[in-house]
């Protein structure tokens, strides 16, 4: 199975956090997570166990404004005062103030018996007692609502109803005694006033009676109105002047209509407009006197006497006619200029009463403004009287509803702190929460290589391979186990990613000390090995060999004695149980072989190696401490990087990169070592499905005993495990 990555190196694959990702963290420091989790609930807990219980009481009461119990006298009725939210937070604070609280101390003795309480030697004093009394007890507001609850925490509960109570009456006591005391010296001073006043009132009444006499007026009434005899006498003249106005417009308009007339028009006129009594008689006997002519004339003709008779009564009748006629015009005129003369009477009385109201109102002013100020006295010297007559009664009025008890405290059974179920759920969400934190926090800091994503996206480098955690020598756990498959692996991808099949000597390198690379580099030897390549393993690492303890041979004689040309390549050649493979040790390190890797020999090593063998593989110490390592890098043809899980920082693994492309060295890829592919499934899906292989092929195998390599478990494991350790007593191979 390849691990190579599929993007192409120098790509910075995107970074993103999947719901995965946090999963295989918390995995990870399940620990951690679980230490913290434990400790804070634990811890909780006991701290609420040990707690000493604590009692709550409640008394409820009713606050209102400063009203009576029944309505004030000449009100028709009080209405019912708003919720005011402002008031009611205001007397939150009241309940709690110094006055109350301070009653409250001294009337339960509170002093005495905190003092026992708290088993102090010295008597609490009272501000000590009122400042723990402001700790044990809380109001809360019912909502839109002028309720009040006054809660008493204590470790008694009789003494918790006994503190509750006790404030509630304090602040009830108190509250009403203010409101009388208020009350009684508001009447207090409205009757001082309201005496000053009264004197004030005498004063100007004396004043006024002064000015009236001084100047003889004639005051009608005792309102603010003036109602002396000259506003009434302009008043009087002035509705005579209008009247005289409209009867000489008439007479005037009538007799100018009658005189622009011609004499037939006036006579039939004159009867409707201006009646006359006479003027009408004259002209019914006219009208009769002409009747009876035309009756005659038919009958006798104009000469009979009895014609000429009524033919002589009509004209005198016509000339009695004229006459009133003339007379009515005449009487009209005189009537027209008798009017106008009226009229210019009364507008010259008119302007003769105006002036004499007018100067007279300049000389009564003073008298005036007196009886103004005297009203005005006087009119609130009555408001004053009613109002002190007021205030009496409201004093005398009850006033309970100002604050009501509506639920005196009693004595609870059931403690309210510590709340050991709320306690103990809150330690569980913040014991989860601090162990979460605490883990992704650990992570944050923890700049280790943790998945193949942080070595593609920090190196621009392929993986290569993904080597399990716990992985020994392939010689003792056999070829068939399930971590030799990791190696098979590896190999498949070295092969693959070569550039050339030339290249054939191999490094495997590491930035620090401990990371496995000696363990992978023999591992990887013996699966080429056993892949039927001849491979000769090299343990270039000459100030701390490790691969002749894994083979359990000698290493006084090897790499350091041929390339001081003490030996030669046959005699420090070793053979190994594993067919084809060769192992030379590193040898004795002396003084004098210090940079013996950088040498003519060693290159020519390399040179004869290559002949013999198709893979030569080098272990090499830590690129970060050694030179050697750099050497070795610069001059086989591929360098394998390997790097332990969550071990090193990034950077230095960036570092020992740097270090190897800074000689020239080919890096193929990286080997991510020492996984936990049981703690971690991110690694699951590239080598944890060989366990699962390969157990059950155990499981079906009758013969093996059910444990890694087939054989352990059984006595036949027990005695191929003998025989494997019999045959790494390795002997030289020439």
């Amino acid at each position: 199975m390849d691990v190579t990555s599929t993007s192409p190196v120098g790509q910075s694959p995107e970074s993103k956090l999947h719901f995965l990702d946090y999963w295989r963290i918390i995995r990870i420091r399940k620990t951690v997570i679980l230490a913290v989790f434990l400790l804070v609930v634990i811890t909780t807990t006991v701290m609420t166990l040990v707690l000493k219980k604590t009692y709550m009481s409640t008394a409820r009461i009713e606050v209102g404004q400063d009203m009576g119990d029944i309505a004030l006298l000449m009100q028709g009725g009080q209405t019912a005062s708003h919720y005011d939210p402002f008031f009611i937070r205001t007397e939150f604070e009241k309940i709690k103030a110094q006055s109350v609280l301070s009653n409250v101390v001294v009337e339960l003795g509170l002093a005495d018996i905190w003092s026992k309480t708290y088993a102090t030697s010295v008597r609490l004093t009272t501000q000590e007692t009122i400042d723990i009394l402001k700790k044990v007890i809380d109001t809360q507001e019912t909502r839109n609502t002028s309720l009040i609850e006054i809660r008493a925490f204590s470790e008694d509960p009789k003494e918790a109803a006994a503190i509750a109570n006790k404030v509630a009456e304090v602040y009830q006591r108190q509250r009403l005694e203010k409101s009388r005391k208020l009350s009684q010296s508001g009447i207090e001073a409205f009757k001082a006033e309201y005496s000053k006043q009264s004197n004030v009132v005498l004063l100007a009444q004396v004043e006024v009676d002064k000015l009236r006499k001084q100047y003889q007026i004639s005051d009608m009434g005792d309102s603010l109105s003036q109602t002396t005899l000259e506003p009434e006498t302009v008043r009087a003249i002035e509705r005579d002047r209008i009247q005289a106005d409209q009867t000489y417009a008439q007479l005037s308009t009538l007799y100018k209509g009658l005189k622009e007339m011609n004499r037939v028009d006036q006579r039939r006129a004159i009867p409707v407009a201006w009646p006359d009594e006479a003027l009408t008689r004259y002209t019914q006997d006219l009208g009769k006197a002409e009747q009876m002519l035309s009756q005659a004339l038919k009958e006798y003709g104009e000469e009979h006497p009895q014609v000429k008779q009524l033919m002589a009564m009509i004209k005198t009748v016509d000339r009695q006619i004229e006459d009133r006629v003339d007379g009515v015009l005449s009487g009209l005129e005189v009537r027209v200029k008798s009017a106008k003369a009226v009229v210019d009477e009364l507008a010259a009385h008119l302007e003769a009463a105006k002036k004499k109201d007018t100067d007279m109102m300049e000389k009564y002013r003073p008298y005036f403004a007196a009886k103004r100020d005297l009203e005005n006295k006087q009119r609130m010297n009555e408001q004053m009287s009613a109002r002190i007559m007021q205030e009496t009664i409201d004093s005398k009025i009850p006033r309970t509803g100002m604050v009501e008890i509506h639920d005196p405290a009693l004595p609870i059974s059931k403690p309210v702190r510590p709340n050991v179920t709320l306690n103990i759920i809150l330690g569980v969400v913040v014991g989860l929460v601090m162990g979460f934190g605490l883990a992704f926090f650990i992570e944050y800091l923890d700049t280790s290589v943790k998945t193949i994503d942080d070595v593609e996206r920090a190196l621009q480098s392929p993986v290569l391979g993904v080597i399990p955690q716990n992985v020994g020598s392939l010689l003792e756990e056999g070829v068939d186990s399930p971590h030799a498959e990791a190696y098979r692996v590896l190999r498949t991808n070295i092969l693959f990613s070569r550039k050339t099949d030339k290249a054939s000597t191999i490094t495997v390198v590491s930035g620090g000390a401990g990371e496995g690379k000696s363990t992978t580099i023999f591992n990887l030897a013996t699966i080429f090995a056993q892949n039927g390549s001849r491979v000769l393993l090299v343990d270039s690492d000459l100030r701390r060999p490790s691969l002749h303890k894994i083979l359990n041979v000698s290493n006084s004689m090897g790499l350091t004695n041929f390339l001081m040309k003490q030996n030669t390549i046959e005699e420090v050649v070793q053979r190994t149980p594993v067919p084809l493979l060769d192992f030379l040790p590193s040898g004795k390190l002396p003084s004098s072989s210090l940079g013996v890797l950088n040498s003519v020999q060693m290159r020519d090593f390399m040179v004869k190696a290559k002949e013999r063998y198709d893979y030569v593989f080098f272990d090499s110490p830590p690129i970060m401490g050694v030179s050697d390592a750099s050497v070795l890098a610069s001059e086989v043809d591929i360098s394998i990087l390997v790097i332990q899980y969550r071990k090193y920082p990034q950077a230095m693994t960036i570092r020992a990169k740097q270090m190897v492309e800074k000689v020239g060295g080919n890096l193929l890829g990286v080997v991510l070592n020492n996984i936990n592919i049981s703690q971690d499934s991110y690694y699951y899906y590239y080598s944890g499905y060989y366990y699962d292989y390969y157990s059950k092929q155990d499981d079906n195998d009758p013969t093996s005993g059910g444990g890694k390599g087939g054989a352990k478990g059984s006595k036949d494991g027990k005695s191929a495990k003998s025989t494997d350790r019999a045959a790494l007593d390795i002997k030289p191979k020439y």
